[in-house]
């Protein structure tokens, strides 16, 4: 059975975006205020936290794992490109940084000045990142949503990111106004590894990768009495998401309703193990031979 937890994305999503437009204010004021380049990028990054958010609420607004007729296999693959629309905007990010950098080497240094009621602020910023980006992350684990997930990767992003400019502009503080430069690039490197993460999490989902090895799913058939041998076993989709598996069955019963029974009980283990999944079982009679399990040349052992 599929379940719907839109309605508690939505919540986490709505919050969080407030969260994110008051730090992107903050560091924005900051970092205009000190004349800083790491903490300027810093804000842009965060101007594509709060992007997120909105792209989030769009996907998720369209992500029901319930199918129709439009979409027979349910709609939750938007939450996947919502996720890669996230990674988009990191890379965005990280080309906005490394053009920044380059920028003031060719410009020459600005003096960067900060006060302790400026790190102070960065220190209030750096609590709600941390404290948003551990409640997405504990919700979206909890109910398997790839929207929360990604975002609460990009909102740890922003953490490792407000640290190392933290750290440098106590460095410029105590005079290393070089440190604003040298630390914005390790910051981009922080952002393009999130839209690493987050591509190589999803693109799977969207090409259809085998979800289940289907050794797992011969095993699971082999132990219900009645079932001869499966074989063209396929499976697509994310564990603990939503899994369509899709095989061919060899059974003892020569009749519908025992091979029926045997089917229904093959599926209902499989449910119990991998929920939610929809199964397809093609039925085929005993004196049927055939030797692989999968589509390829990978043979039983």
């Amino acid at each position: 059975m599929n379940i719907d937890n839109r309605l508690v994305v939505k919540k986490v999503l709505t919050i969080t975006l407030l969260f994110n437009l008051s730090v992107m204010g903050l560091k924005m004021f900051v970092g205009v205020s000190t004349g800083s380049l790491t903490l300027i990028a810093d804000a842009l990054h965060s101007v594509t936290d709060s992007a997120n958010n909105i792209l989030g609420l769009v996907a998720n607004r369209f992500s029901s794992p319930f199918p129709d007729r439009e979409y027979p296999y349910g709609h939750q693959k938007f939450e996947a490109l919502g996720a890669l629309g996230i990674a988009a905007f990191l890379g965005i990010a990280c080309f906005e940084i490394i053009q920044s950098v380059i920028n003031r080497i060719i410009q020459g240094f600005v003096v960067v000045k900060i006060s302790q009621f400026e790190l102070w602020i960065l220190l209030i910023v750096l609590g709600i990142n941390i404290s948003v980006a551990f409640i997405e992350r504990a919700v979206g684990k909890r109910f398997m949503s790839a929207i929360l997930i990604a975002d609460a990767k990009h909102t740890m992003s922003d953490v490792w990111i407000t640290i190392t400019v933290i750290g440098g502009l106590i460095g410029v503080w105590f005079g290393y106004q070089w440190l604003d430069i040298v630390l914005a690039l390790p910051v981009a490197m922080l952002v393009f590894r999130s839209a690493w993460s987050i591509i190589k999490d999803n693109l799977p989902w969207l090409v259809d990768k085998i979800a289940i090895a289907p050794e797992v799913i011969h095993q699971i058939a082999l132990s219900v009495p009645g079932v001869v041998n499966c074989h063209d076993i396929a499976s697509r989709g994310v564990v603990g998401r939503q899994i369509f598996i899709e095989m061919h069955l060899i059974v003892d019963p020569l009749d519908v309703e025992h091979a029926h029974r045997i089917t229904e009980e093959v599926e209902c283990r499989i449910q119990e193990k991998f929920h939610p999944v929809r199964v397809v079982i093609h039925v085929e009679p005993p004196a049927y031979k055939v030797d692989s399990i999968t589509f390829g040349d990978k043979k039983i052992n």
